[in-house]
């Protein structure tokens, strides 16, 4: 049953991988390449300052990083138990998919997709309690993008991407509970 798994992970993949990546190298390696993305979490920090009055306000900002440490850490610890080999060092496919960046450590979860998806899941959720129209959704382009962007590149699988992308859901909206219950007893101690 896991080996079929598996095999149509590897073949969803190879298909997905194959798509785009001919006249598009430049744009999915720049994508990939979280330094690119600084002016949208400028963004979202210049949000939350506004939005939120002070002192809550950095709390929200502070809170930013704060889920990108926890997801990362929850994924690491996920990496290294399950060590699954990345789609680039996978020597089934490593002759046969489109390769652009080769990373060593392993695949499963995509780290990307999930600190990715749990920052604008927070984002989002605190910027909708401030009462934000529902435009806010469309950050959400960024992290699919940012995600489909491993699997053009050729260092993560579907199920990575997926699993990553739940789990930054869940992560984010979690944070977003503990920062709510944050906001509100220092509005009501004030």
């Amino acid at each position: 049953m896991w080996e079929s798994i598996v095999e149509v992970d590897q073949d969803i993949f190879r298909w997905i991988n194959g798509l785009a990546i001919g006249k598009f190298k430049s744009f999915w390696l720049f994508v990939t390449h979280i330094e690119n993305w600084f002016l949208l979490y400028i963004f979202f920090f210049y949000l939350l300052f506004k939005c939120f009055k002070k002192p809550i306000n950095f709390i929200a900002m502070a809170a930013v990083p704060v889920v990108v440490i926890i997801t990362l850490g929850l994924t690491n610890v996920v990496k290294n138990g399950v060590e699954r080999l990345r789609p680039n060092n996978e020597p089934i496919l490593m002759d046969s998919i489109q390769i652009l960046l080769k990373p060593g450590n392993f695949s499963f979860w995509s780290g990307h997709s999930a600190v990715s998806f749990a920052v604008t899941t927070f984002v989002v959720l605190a910027l909708r309690s401030q009462g934000m129209s529902k435009w806010i959704f469309l950050f959400y382009i960024w992290p699919t993008t940012f995600a489909l962007s491993r699997i053009f590149v050729g260092v993560h699988y579907p199920a990575d991407i997926t699993v990553g992308m739940l789990v930054g859901i869940l992560l984010g909206w979690l944070c977003s509970l503990i920062f709510f219950k944050m906001a509100s007893r220092l509005q009501h101690s004030t």
